[in-house]
Parts: C-alpha cells; structure tokens; sequence
C-alpha cells in the first residue's frame, strides 16, 4: 500500500462479490465528483457538483458502448438504475470526498460501474485503502480502525459489542489521557533540565513517582484483560481429546447439533483433525476434534495421533473425555496430567450407561498433581442423550470469560499488537521509577518515560511507520 498516494482518487466495490440485490460502488479522493459524474446523469437533471451532501439522488449509471471503448470519446449507454449519494470531505468516511453509487448486485454491473471510473481517471483501491485514509486524515485512530475489521468479522455479539467500543474510541482515550500525564510529567522533567545548573526542579520526587505509579496501574489493568480479550476477538482454540472410543466425535456432533464427525464403536475412525468452529453463549470455540491417543497400529493412525499432540499444544481449553461406564484407565491420569498451564474441562461421558468413574476419585488424582495453573472443571453428561451439555457450555463459558459469566464492561485489550506496547510501556515506566529510587538523573527518567511513550503512541498510530500500516490494513478486503 505504500505505493499508493492521497492525491488519487481511489475506487472499489464495496459490497461483498456475488450476487445480491444491491451493489455498491466508492469512489473517494479529490476528483470523486468529476469523475463520478462522468458516469452518472440524475435524473432531475441536477449535475452532481451541486448536489447536496447526504442526500440519496435517482439516476442512470452511463458506461462506454462496448463496441466504442477504444475510441476517443466514446458515446455512454446506460446501464442501470441507481442512486447516487454524495458526502463532501471532512463529513466523509474517508474525510475526503466520497460518491457512491448503488446498483443492482450483479457482479458484471459492478465490475463494469468500476472499469468506467477507472477510465475516467480513478485507480483500483488497494485492501483497506479507504480505512487508511480515513485514520491518515484524522477521522479515526489506529485503534479505531483496527476495530472497523474486529466488526466486520465479529462471529459473537461479545465480539461485535467490544469492536464497538472500540470503534468509538474508547481505548484510544485511554491511551490518549495516560500520554496527556506522562507529556505532561515530561514537560516538568525537561524544564528542569534547562536550569540544572542553579538547583532548580519544577516537580517534587514524590509526584513524579506518583503520577509513574498512577500509569503503571492503568497499564497493568489494561494488559489483565489481554487474554481475554484474544480469546473474545479470535476465539478459543478446543482440543477434544481422549483414549479411543471415550465419545470424543459423539460430543462434536452434540455440541454442534448435527453429524458432522463419523461416530463407530470401532477404536481409530478418526484418524485426523476435525475443525469446526461454534458460538457457546457469547464466546467463539475453534473444536478440533482429534484421533484417540493409544499405540498407533499403522502409519496413518501414528500421524493423526502426531496432529492431535499439535493440536494439544495448540490449544487454549482442553476438553478431557473419560468414558465413564468404565473404571478408570492408566492412560486416563496421563491426559488428565497434560499441558498443566492450560485451561482444562475433565467431561465423565457416557453418564446414561452407568458411572464407574466417581468425581472423588478424579478430583484425588488431581490432588496429587496440584500444578494446574487454572483450577480444572469436571462435568459429567451423555453426549448421546444431551444430558449435561448445559452445564458443559457454563462451564466453557466461564473458564473463557473469567469469574463473571456476563460480557466484561470494561476496556479490553484485544489485539496483540497492543498488548505488546504496553508491556514495552510498562517496562520503560518501571524503569523510570528504578532511577527515581536511585537518585539517577532527570537525563534518565526522561529517557524511559519518551520509550513509554513512544510504545503508546504506536497502538493510536500517533507514532508509526508505513510497515506497521502496510500489515494493519493488509488484513481488509478491497472496499473497506
């Protein structure tokens, strides 16, 4: 994207491709009107230069005859009915002018309205291009363009709530009252670095450690929602995993309320990773449904059995399934022991035939263990029958969401982007406050407090660099 220039002037289908009952052409830039109206005639023959802002105008969309394009000037045919809105920058998404025009959905109309802007001196935007000159124009930080995506690709309304909050720029005024402090606090430092030499400070000791102490608590308040956060935004990663035959594909296919893994009483019919992904009461799970851990009998069960370690690593929750209708297995306290950081659902399964697994013998091995960096959950259900599948979706819900099982209220951290600023701006704070407590000099503070600084200023974009542009809005469609 670092080839393309705000002096153009940019066009792109909007809408998604396909089909669809309405399509929406943008055109955005200095010469959106000229050249919009070149292939555009109202039909209250007003020109479109003297349009009104805002305001939706019925007319013809005017394309080149086929048989004439190569010619000089080629004689307009019309070709559909549409309307016409005009929005005059800064009051635009882009803040620069912007026309759009609505048409019927069909892709050739589309692609036909933007071949005809593209020879009226237009270029093909490039992804997210719109969105970047709208945080490059001053209509939206970096934070709030980064959520123009979260909501596009919101698959929860717990998702889709906190890209909103986002969007309107809540996290960026955050960012934006911690800095005003530190510049500030900057300002009192420097002034009394000019005038070192006759002994006079602008700040006592006491409130620059306190206005550092302040911050450092913002941030860290902050970066205690990043987990959660990333699991809200990108979903929870849930392995499925078990000896063979526990009822591993059976709980996919209850979970997802349809047959989507093939269930046997043969031991080994999954001999491969199976990914779905679900909405459990406001949280996104990523399943992956894996091959029974034993002693691989071939080959190809020995690489599903490989897949389903990866996934274990991978994921962020592990659903642990124990068929319950028999006693306890060897391989059984081996699971229960795997991956010890991570989140984990011990689920007794096949509850219908009978319970040979108690809760107390479980909850006696995991005494023995007593490593587990969050405390495992125990559920017991009948993925055949349903029964106990409430309490697994609670459950699930409440370890991806914390102590509360309603959405979280507060500014959350979703992106790993920011929360690697902020640890950089922690880290730089917490030095400040080390060379406060050791007597170094103003030089110093100053130094780490402008490290901090800097490390914010990256998450609004008051300080970036094309790279970091280039990947953000690489991740848009063309259109947005």
């Amino acid at each position: 994207m670092s080839g393309g220039h705000l002096d153009d002037t940019i066009c792109a289908i909007a809408t998604p491709m396909g089909e669809g009952g309405i399509g929406i052409v943008r055109v955005s830039g200095p010469h959106a009107i000229p050249f919009a109206a070149q292939i555009v005639a109202l039909r209250n023959r007003c020109d479109l230069h003297r349009a009104h802002n805002h305001r939706l105008y019925l007319g013809d969309l005017l394309v080149p005859k086929r048989q004439q394009q190569t010619s000089p000037n080629p004689s307009p045919e019309r070709l559909d009915e549409v309307l016409v809105a005009v929005m005059r920058g800064p009051r635009s998404y882009t803040g620069e002018d912007v026309v759009e025009i609505h048409c019927h959905g069909g892709p050739l109309i589309l692609q036909m309205a933007c071949e005809a802007l593209i020879q009226a001196g237009a270029r093909l935007a490039e992804p997210g291009e719109f969105t970047k000159r709208a945080f490059l124009n001053g209509r939206l930080d970096l934070t709030q363009a980064e959520a123009v995506l979260d909501t596009i690709r919101a698959a929860t309304t717990i998702g889709l709530r906190i890209a909103q909050d986002q969007l309107k720029g809540e996290l960026g005024q955050r960012i934006a009252r911690m800095r005003e402090e530190l510049i500030a606090l900057l300002a009192h430092l420097e002034a009394g670095m000019d005038f070192v030499e006759e002994d006079v400070s602008f700040i006592e000791d006491r409130e620059i450690d306190r206005t550092l102490e302040r911050v450092l608590d913002e941030l860290s308040r902050l970066l205690e929602t990043a987990d959660q956060g990333r699991i809200i935004r990108e979903g929870l990663v849930t392995a499925i995993i078990g000896r063979p035959n526990v009822g591993k594909s059976s709980l996919l296919n209850a979970l997802l309320q349809a047959n989507r893994a093939i269930v046997s009483h043969i031991p080994g019919t999954t001999r491969d990773t199976l990914e779905e992904c679900l909405n459990i009461n406001g949280v996104l799970l990523r399943l992956v449904d894996t091959a029974g851990l034993r002693d691989a009998a071939d080959c190809i069960e020995q690489e599903g059995i490989r897949r389903t370690n990866e996934a274990v690593h991978q994921a962020d929750l592990l659903l642990i399934v124990l068929d319950g209708s028999h006693a306890l297995h060897p391989q059984d306290l081996e699971l229960l022991s795997l991956e010890p950081e991570k989140r984990r659902i011990i689920i007794i399964n096949k509850s219908d035939l009978g319970l040979q697994i108690s809760e107390s013998e479980i909850f006696g091995h995991l005494r023995n263990q007593n490593f587990f960096s969050v405390p495992p959950q125990l559920v017991c259900l009948s993925a055949k029958t349903g029964m106990g599948l409430d309490m697994l979706r609670t459950s699930i819900q409440s370890l991806a969401l914390g102590s509360s099982l309603e959405a979280p209220h507060s500014i959350l951290v979703s992106r790993l982007r920011h929360k690697t600023a902020l640890i950089e701006a922690k880290i730089g704070l917490e030095q400040a406050r080390r060379a406060l407590a050791r007597g170094l000099s103003s030089e110093c503070l100053a130094l780490d407090i402008r490290t901090a600084l800097t490390a914010l200023g990256e998450i609004t974009g008051e300080v970036s660099t094309e790279d970091i542009l280039d990947k953000i809005f690489s991740e848009f469609c063309i259109g947005k």
